[in-house]
């Protein structure tokens, strides 16, 4: 387990940072501006959580650690078998996936169709859920020019896809099973 006696370590203060295999990189690069994204992320999915409770709490819950587990595996270049010893490799897996999609079947199954596009809004946690959906599509934005540039783990980026329908979905069932979901009435104030 690390233990930081200091937060501050004065090896960012030029404008640069270590990965977690140990290389360093502008904070400007693709690669943290990746896995900053999916902490801003994660950051949006603690507030969402003052709004729920029970199942959905645990479920946030769960996918905040997910998150740092896709930051981890964003944070590491290639597949280096070399430093895997000294820097253990964290990825993002398919079961993290497979839980998702059980999430979102499960709570699909109790929603009417959609007949609309709807807006973001209803209730607090749907609101904070539909700020979690577009941070998490601006996340996998980075994450997929990430990887044409320089190399990502497809499950990671499958992980985020995956998740931006999990919020969508919660955030229907925050709105009373989706009928107190916000349509979009198209060319309404013209």
């Amino acid at each position: 387990m690390v233990v930081l006696n200091r937060i501050y370590t004065r090896t960012g203060d030029k404008g640069e940072t270590a990965l977690s295999d140990g290389s360093r990189v502008g904070k400007d690069s693709l690669r943290v501006e990746s896995y900053g994204t999916v902490d801003e992320l994660n950051a949006v999915t603690g507030l969402a959580r003052l709004h729920a409770s029970g199942d959905v709490d645990a479920a946030l819950a769960r996918i905040q650690n997910d998150l740092f587990d896709v930051g981890a595996d964003l944070a590491r270049p290639g597949h280096d078998r070399d430093h895997e010893e000294k820097y253990p490799v964290l990825r993002a897996s398919e079961g993290q996936i497979d839980w998702l999609e059980q999430q979102i079947d499960a709570m699909t199954a109790r929603l009417d169709p959609l007949r609309s596009f709807i807006l973001p809004g209803g209730t607090p946690l749907a609101s904070a859920l539909h700020q979690c959906r577009t941070v998490c599509r601006r996340a996998e934005r980075v994450a997929v020019a990430l990887g044409r540039e320089d190399g990502a783990n497809p499950v990671a980026l499958k992980y985020l896809n995956r998740l931006s329908d999990w919020y969508f979905v919660a955030a229907r069932m925050a709105n009373d099973e989706g009928r107190a979901d916000v349509l979009w009435v198209p060319g309404a104030n013209r």
